[in-house]
């Protein structure tokens, strides 16, 4: 098992020579930071323990010009340990440390002063007592000297038992990229703390923010190639697939489903901490850091939570701590709790309860805050949103059986007045519910109809109405059909049978006294946009073309244009969006 621990202090407070003298290696990896001896960017070490228990360090700056690079280290580690120099005692950073550390609700398990060598044994004493007032009692806090290696014992011995401590998750792997490079012959490499797993050479991960994937060609861990790592510490990744270009700090590869790209989030914030509507923040979560504006107002008005929209999309999953951080203000702790939070009529339902509700992890809290979801083709309702659509399907069918497809349409309807669902997503939630009221045996379906269950079922036209409709659809099946009246009258079909025949789609009626038998107009039709696709059609060609006069083809073209198989244009028609694709 491998944990890893970041160091947090002040500047020039011995935390990477005491990860020097631990594990012997030099954390300070760029040439600037030795030269002027101190940490400008995260740097990283390890240390194997005598039970194989492996952890791995982050060393962050601590300088307060470079705070943005600690949170970098910070949002990788499992537990935190306070470093603070004898000689100095607490500072700034120090405490701006401890702020940052608790708004990512990582509290120091570990206190280690430093330098104890360089002062009086009373200055130490005052200096863990000092430590310990701010970590609290139950906090061990230790006294070291990088130099003489006093205290170097005691310390390796807590961290073992700090990492005997820790709880590690179980989950897909994550990597959050804090690192990007080439090496020559091997292409693509990128670095970070592995978070969760197993990863093995050839699996396929996905990178958040960011198109496509990426193949593990190669796997090392603290330098050394293997073949599958089970979770946890530094990992770097050789990749195949994806371009060094797509690759930044802050872009993570995972496989875990639940982390997605997103610029705009529900986040929870501690009471009495939000913070003002509007207001810019710097946003930290994992490796990445993008501006943000916060939404505490209007619909956004939510005690204990707030929209967080970012400038650019970061990769990010429910449960995930991120830190609000900007100049002259104390750091904000916040959980995310929704990723994809309710647009249009769903924010309707934001609620404090029903937010405070998904705080909570409670079962569909998600889906009773959205009021439906989506997911895979399929949609999923809330309680209260089925129960208001059954009724309007019952009320549709409340006297006489209606056609399938009025239902689903009424149903589909009232569903997008109440939740934000595109048209498509409404007719398969509105199709969900009529199966399920006919599955329960409330709603009976015969063919294409839809009754009530307790109603009885239609005993079908009489014979001699079917006769007239009959009539009547031959007599509408000619280029140049009769007036609609004249027509009905002649094959005797009252007006009942005129409704069953459109609503049977065995007549078009395209104005009120002009209908086509379905099959004409269809002929028709498909004439005019072939036509259409040689050349701009005009109302002349298309009437020489069908043998009839003006009335019947303007009649046709304007249904086309209407319904966007054609398309108007000042030369005449053209095929529009919507036409069937050329044979």
């Amino acid at each position: 098992m491998t944990i890893v621990i970041g160091t947090a202090g002040h500047i020039d407070h011995g935390k990477t020579t005491l990860l020097r003298v631990l594990t012997g290696i030099d954390a300070d990896r760029l040439p600037e930071e030795r030269r002027r001896g101190m940490t400008i960017d995260v740097g990283y070490a390890h240390l194997t323990l005598d039970d194989g228990t492996v952890i791995d360090f982050v060393d962050v700056p601590g300088h307060d010009r470079l705070v943005g690079n600690m949170l970098v280290g910070a949002g990788e580690i499992d537990v935190a340990l306070l470093v603070v120099a004898a000689d100095d005692g607490p500072r700034a950073q120090t405490l701006e440390h401890l702020g940052l550390l608790d708004a990512l609700g990582l509290r120091p398990a570990l206190g280690v002063v430093t330098k104890i060598d360089a002062v009086e044994a009373e200055r130490v004493d005052a200096v863990v007592a000092e430590v310990q007032g701010l970590l609290g009692g139950s906090v061990p806090v230790l006294r070291v000297s990088g130099v003489t290696g006093d205290g170097i014992a005691a310390v390796r011995h807590a961290l073992g038992d700090l990492a005997r401590a820790v709880t590690v998750l179980d989950r897909p792997p994550s990597l959050a990229i804090d690192r990007v490079f080439t090496v020559k012959g091997r292409g693509t490499v990128v670095t970070g703390s592995l978070r969760g797993g197993p990863l093995a050479r050839g699996d396929v991960l996905r990178l958040v923010p960011g198109p496509g994937a990426a193949r593990v060609r190669e796997i090392q861990v603290h330098g050394d190639a293997v073949e599958r790592v089970e979770g946890g510490g530094r990992t770097a990744l050789n990749l195949a697939g994806v371009d060094i270009t797509a690759l930044a700090r802050g872009h993570v590869l995972t496989g875990d489903p639940a982390v997605v790209a997103s610029a705009r989030l529900l986040v929870a914030l501690p009471p009495g901490q939000e913070p003002a509507d509007r207001s810019r923040w710097r946003f930290h979560l994992g490796t990445a850091a993008v501006d943000a504006t916060i939404g505490h107002g209007g619909r956004d008005a939510l005690d204990g939570a707030g929209i967080i929209r970012l400038t650019a999309p970061i990769a990010v999953g429910p449960g995930d701590r991120a830190v609000l951080r900007r100049a002259g203000s104390a750091p904000i702790g916040g959980v995310v709790i929704d990723v994809l939070p309710a647009r249009g009529i769903s924010r309707r339902r934001q609620t404090g309860e029903r937010v405070g509700a998904l705080a909570d992890r409670r079962p569909d809290a998600r889906l009773d805050l959205h009021g439906a979801l989506v997911s895979d083709g399929s949609v999923a309702l809330a309680r209260d949103v089925a129960a208001a659509a059954d009724a309007v399907a019952l009320a549709t069918v409340s006297t006489d059986a209606v056609t399938l497809t009025a239902a689903r349409a009424a149903v589909g309807g009232a569903l997008r007045r109440q939740v934000t669902l595109r048209r498509e997503e409404a007719a398969v939630a509105a199709a969900g519910v009529i199966d399920r009221l006919v599955g329960a045996s409330t709603l009976a379906r015969d063919g294409d109809t839809i009754r009530r269950a307790d109603a009885l079922p239609s005993a079908g036209p009489d014979p001699a109405l079917q006769a007239a409709m009959d009539r009547l659809e031959i007599a509408l099946d000619v280029a140049a059909p009769p007036p609609l009246a004249q027509a009905a009258r002649a094959s005797g079909c009252p007006a009942e049978g005129i409704r069953a025949l459109e609503r049977a789609s065995r007549i078009v009626v395209l104005e009120s006294d002009l209908a086509y038998a379905m099959s004409t107009y269809q002929r028709l039709a498909a004439r005019a946009i072939a036509m259409a696709r040689r050349e701009p059609l005009t109302p002349a060609a298309f009437r020489d073309a069908t043998g009839t006069s003006r009335k019947y083809v303007m009649a046709i073209l304007e249904d086309l244009d209407r319904r966007a198989l054609l398309r108007r244009t000042p030369t005449g028609h053209v095929p529009g969006p919507k036409a069937p694709a050329p044979p």
